[in-house]
């Protein structure tokens, strides 16, 4: 009886042994399918992404792993392959890369590895002419041979853990039932240089090469573990990674939208894919997590198709607006497998904005990314964008020869798009002390390199205050040996910018920039009293008002003591002093307009006011009304301003007190940036934050009334 119950329970225990092998070779078999399916090419296009992408010019030299992966999506050239196929060498090598390569950012062996998994998935896709051909299995094996004999190492540890595992681990995993036991061997050593271990991105690239690895060596185990790890950077508040304002950050507080950010997007978009229909699928919680950074981070940041400029990052790349807004789009479309509605919703929403004939602007409205110091503002014709750095927050790095001119990026620079090519490539002809927005010296000497956390200003005085559609961001700039009161105020109809108290010790000539764009047209200049006249070469103006006038934008400087100066020139730059990848000699050429405030030399006490009207005419900028624009205070103080609506904006640095032109007194005592309203009762109603984070409320006197005020913004403690 116990020998018979004892045999029974060893074969319960075999049966359920075994089941639970056969559900794990299920699932293993399934997660193998995703990844595959995902990899290889698909015909839909709803949203016209596979055709937008065909219209660009395919490049191999980029350094972007986004980049990377998006032209792995490109349709395959019958010429091109046919090349690699015919001018292979006997060893599995190409002659025309570089092999000996020691750059650390777009390093030449790699591309490589891309033409590898190329050939691997135009094998692998049915309905191709090289589907499953003996010729190009050979070449794979002879590319694959090579790599794993000679194991090239680069400079950054970045390719050899992460990049270079990445491409080759796609391969992999399609050609595997093709593969030798030594070439499995091998795949298995490259891909064992990831491991787990970092941060943000940087652990999601590692673990999902991992995931690659556990899924060659068929152990549901590890593939559990590289899952977990990948999984659990789906959460928000955490130095880096996603924000509580949906901004992303890598590198510490350092915004990092469209690199390290967008890496993030599309590695959870294409791992919420891999794993569906799977117990180890993304739960609903974690999927609406990355759904918002979609919905709340990325939608806000692309115009027409394009990446704003301060959300590249170090990234100035050849066509890298471009090539990271599709990059976005192909990654919402893929965000939860196609099962999860809101997802989907989320995706059209965006790519109906950006991508097709029929592409409109939908999202309009002002936001200010609070943990990014970054200020985003959308209209239904024409999109505004401000990016600063303070103490808390990073604003830009120099990193293995890429953003060789971006010292100056995150001092307040300003971007205005409307058809989206205001700056497209503009990069290598740019005057990078005078990028739009940014009070800066005017000097011809090199530009400054950015290093560790230099650029994060000496001030805690940077933030931004919405309602919703409208606001106002503020910079206190000490940096360089420059210091500068800044302020924006972003309206339905224009963008009013404020400078006070600019002053400098150094001889040098200090500027403050209007803008700096491509040439599309003329310019012209109305001087008072005068009419529209063509400005060609440059011009200077002085007085109390300058009005110009280029490309459907106006822009209108006034104040005592005006001095500015318009140019439109041809310039010629070169790709290589911006972005080192690229080699020297890339130059190109283009014609430029730029506008410019001069604050002379040694500045005490200078300050600007000027305001931006985006879609006017020329008749419509004439007509313009600075009236309705009422400067209550612009000093170093304080800066506020009272609109025609009625509504007051106020930014004050300490206790501040200024006078409404009804004679009611306004005391701050708090400093901070308020909204002040009066509603028609008569009394006042007001929003506030506290930019410095260094105050949880306010108080706020007008005329008779007080009002207590609690931020506008729940800080999370990010340093």
């Amino acid at each position: 009886m116990h020998l018979h119950k004892l045999v029974s329970g060893t074969l319960l225990l075999m049966a359920v042994a075994c089941t639970r092998v056969s559900a794990q070779d299920a699932e293993l078999t399934r997660i193998k399918q995703n990844f595959s399916q995902l990899i290889l090419p698909t015909e839909t296009d709803e949203f016209h992404l596979n055709a937008t992408l065909s219209s660009l010019s395919r490049t191999e030299r980029g350094s972007d792993q986004v980049v990377v992966e998006l032209f792995q999506r490109y349709p395959s050239d019958p010429d091109i392959i046919r090349t690699f196929l015919t001018t292979q060498t006997a060893e599995g090598t190409w002659p025309d890369i570089n092999y000996q390569d020691k750059k650390r950012s777009g390093w030449e062996p790699r591309i490589h590895t891309e033409r590898i998994l190329e050939l691997v998935k135009l094998y692998s896709t049915p309905g191709n002419a090289y589907y499953h051909s003996a010729e190009m299995e050979k070449v794979i094996h002879k590319a694959l041979g090579w790599w794993f004999a000679t194991k090239p190492v680069c400079l950054n540890w970045w390719y050899n853990q992460i990049g270079v595992p990445k491409t080759l681990g796609n391969a992999f995993l399609l050609f595997e039932p093709q593969m030798t036991d030594e070439e499995r061997r091998g795949a298995i050593e490259v891909m064992e240089h990831a491991r787990f271990g970092m941060t943000g991105q940087n652990k999601v690239w590692l673990a999902g090469n991992v995931l690659v690895r556990a899924l060659l060596q068929n152990d549901m185990d590890l593939v559990r573990q590289a899952r977990d790890s990948i999984s659990s950077e789906i959460v928000t508040g955490q130095t880096e990674g996603i924000q509580p304002d949906w901004s992303f950050h890598q590198h510490g507080t350092q915004q990092q939208f469209g690199n390290y950010g967008l890496s993030f997007l599309a590695s959870m978009s294409f791992y919420s894919g891999v794993f569906a229909g799977t117990s180890l699928a993304f739960s609903d919680e974690q999927l609406e997590i990355v759904r918002r950074l979609t919905d709340e981070g990325y939608r806000w940041i692309l115009w027409k198709g394009k990446m704003d400029i301060s959300a590249l990052g170090r990234q100035f790349f050849q066509q890298s607006q471009v090539h990271k807004g599709l990059g976005t789009a192909f990654a919402a479309t893929e965000l939860g497998g196609g099962a999860s509605e809101s997802c989907n919703e989320t995706a059209r929403a965006l790519c109906r904005e950006n991508f097709g004939p029929d592409a409109t602007n939908r999202l309009t409205g002002h936001k200010h990314f609070f943990c990014s110091n970054y200020t985003v503002h959308r209209r239904p014709t024409w999109m505004a964008t401000v990016k600063m750095a303070s103490r808390q927050v990073i604003g830009t790095e120099t990193l293995n020869g890429d953003n060789m001119k971006g010292f100056y990026s995150a001092d307040g620079a300003t971007y205005l798009y409307r058809d989206g090519r205001e700056y497209l490539d503009i990069f290598p002809l740019w005057d990078w002390r005078k990028l739009p927005g940014v009070t800066a010296f005017a000097t011809d000497a090199p530009m400054p390199v950015v290093k560790g956390d230099q650029p994060r200003n000496n001030s805690d005085f940077v933030g931004g205050l919405s309602d919703g559609k409208q606001g106002m961001t503020v910079m206190d700039l000490d940096r360089a040996g420059l210091r500068a009161r800044k302020a924006w105020i972003f309206t339905d109809r224009f963008v009013l910018c404020l400078g006070a108290g600019i002053q400098a010790d150094s001889s040098l000539a200090v500027t403050t920039a209007i803008e700096q764009c491509h040439r599309h047209g003329d310019l012209f200049v109305l001087l008072p009293g005068e009419h529209w006249k063509t400005a060609e070469g440059t011009v200077t103006a002085s007085g109390k008002e300058v009005r110009f006038h280029h490309n459907s934008i106006g822009y209108i400087a006034w104040g005592d003591g005006l001095r500015a100066t318009a140019t439109t020139e041809r310039r010629t730059g070169d790709w290589h002093d911006v972005m080192q990848m690229y080699p020297e000699g890339t130059t190109v050429s283009g014609n430029v307009v730029q506008l410019c405030l001069n604050h002379g030399t040694t500045p005490k006490d200078a300050s600007y006011r000027y305001v931006i009207l985006p879609d006017a005419d020329r008749e419509q900028t004439a007509d313009f009304d600075l009236g309705t624009i009422r400067v209550l205070r612009n000093d170093r103080t304080a800066q506020a301003v009272l609109l025609a609506d009625g509504s007051c904006w106020l930014a004050a640095s300490e206790p501040a007190t200024l006078t409404l032109p009804d004679g009611t007194v306004v005391k701050a005592t708090t400093p901070g940036i308020y909204l002040i309203a009066k509603g028609t009762d008569g009394n006042y109603t007001a929003l506030w934050t506290s930019p410095s984070r260094q105050h949880t409320q306010a108080e706020l006197s007008i005329g008779v009334q007080t009002l207590k005020l609690t931020d506008t913004y729940h800080y999370t403690n990010n340093e």
